[in-house]
């Protein structure tokens, strides 16, 4: 089976990526200290994709946990799950970037990437056959941003052939009070756009949003927002890990997903929507899991997908349910939103059905959009970018760890370019 290799950048993505591991080490039946305890074979059938077996019973994450501070993984280590990582693939700088997208790319980023990569290399020769990476990092700090995309650089070089997938969580003033995050996220948004195969863009603002308004929580903390974050990200590797035929490996996601290199900015979502804290939800018939597949509220971007078209969705089902009844309700839900759907696109909807359960047990559905919409929340970050950069405000702190101005410049044209991509998509016949 072909193997994922995962890293985990800076603060929010070493969380996010904790959280990821407890979801889906509980779907194979993996404990905290690595020891299979279930009894059901599907669980096993895929899990080297995910898991290194080191010995009978023992299994380590494909993870590799980096920050340009040690202060994250230090809290990691001394963690009940501590055991479930293999302690060698802990690798922090002396100090942290301080938010600041330079330090983390130019300052910091060098120190620690030969080490890092090192480190890649050992996980690599542990696979038969590996498929690609997939990045967790924020876009509003200076690791995740700055060394997220030093990261990307060196992942292309030494590895071009295989595919580059990043779940990137994008800043909100709602959940952080960082307030150069609009540089960082545009400046970062240029590599993505370069480096990346495949981006998960998920929104703290929407994640907010579904904390307050659907999940009733009044004061949502970082670790209600992470859970929202792991539990998409274990729907969206459900074909990857378990028997499915949608989407089975990074390359096939993409290749079903891309129209264009540049337009591989997905907008995740599932539903029911709940987190550990809320408790199992109710059992939700197909045919309401359908009809919530593309409603704004279910999704994990604060945009309006009915501003703009779709070019490619894909929607994977988990329970005991009826492939004929979900193909039968997908195909009204596409009929009913046919208007939003771009008519140059022929089956540019992709469903799998996979029989073994959300955590929880529970009936529930993943998606993953590909739509022209997603320019809303790039132009709303380049609005604060420029009202930033007009006033030269905070541009020393940039300047004065090695950037010059001329990467200011190129990093909003790649914006620019990326949104009149998307427009054009939009509006062409």
């Amino acid at each position: 089976m072909r193997e994922i290799i995962t890293i985990q950048i800076g603060q929010c993505g070493n969380r996010v990526g904790q959280e990821f591991w407890e979801v889906v080490s509980d779907e194979h039946g993996i404990n905290r200290d690595g020891e299979y305890c279930d009894m059901i074979p599907p669980q096993l059938k895929r899990i080297s994709v995910y898991y290194n077996e080191a010995q009978e019973g023992k299994f380590f994450p494909r993870a590799i946990l980096t920050d340009l501070e040690p202060g994250v993984l230090h809290s990691i280590q001394g963690d009940s799950c501590a055991q479930l990582f293999n302690t060698n693939n802990f690798i922090a700088g002396p100090m942290g970037a301080a938010n600041n997208f330079a330090k983390g790319y130019y300052v910091g980023g060098p120190e620690v990437i030969d080490a890092l990569m090192e480190v890649v290399r050992g996980e690599v020769e542990c696979c038969e056959s590996l498929q690609g990476f997939q990045l967790v990092n924020s876009l509003g700090g200076g690791t995740g941003s700055g060394f997220g995309s030093l990261l990307m650089v060196k992942m292309k070089e030494d590895y071009p052939d295989l595919i580059l997938n990043n779940y990137s969580i994008i800043p909100s003033e709602k959940v952080s009070d960082v307030v150069v995050e609009p540089y960082n996220t545009v400046l970062s948004l240029r590599y993505l756009t370069e480096y990346s195969d495949s981006t998960f863009c998920i929104d703290n603002e929407a994640l907010f949003n579904i904390c307050n308004h659907t999940l009733r929580i009044r004061k949502p903390l970082f670790s209600d927002l992470n859970q929202l974050i792991s539990i998409a990200m274990s729907g969206i590797t459900t074909c990857f890990r378990f028997p499915a035929e949608l989407n089975t490996d990074l390359r096939k996601l993409a290749t079903n997903m891309v129209p264009y290199p540049r337009l591989h900015f997905y907008i995740p979502g599932f539903l029911p929507l709940t987190t550990k804290h809320c408790g199992v939800p109710s059992s939700m018939p197909v045919k309401d899991l359908s009809k919530g597949i593309l409603e704004p509220s279910n999704m994990l971007v604060a945009c309006n997908p009915r501003k703009g078209k779709y070019l490619t969705v894909a929607a994977v089902f988990r329970g005991h349910m009826s492939v004929t009844e979900v193909e039968h309700e997908m195909n009204n839900v596409q009929e009913e939103n046919e208007k939003f759907f771009v008519d140059w696109l022929a089956n540019n909807m992709k469903i799998a059905v996979c029989n073994i359960p959300s955590r929880g047990k529970f009936d529930s559905a993943t998606f993953i959009v590909n739509t022209t919409s997603i320019q809303e929340i790039f132009k709303k970050i380049l609005e604060k970018y420029r009202k930033m950069q007009d006033r030269r405000a905070f541009l020393h702190w940039y300047l004065g760890e090695g950037m010059e101005e001329e990467e200011f410049k190129n990093a909003e044209t790649s914006i620019v370019d990326l949104i009149s991509e998307y427009e054009r998509q939009a509006t062409d016949k």
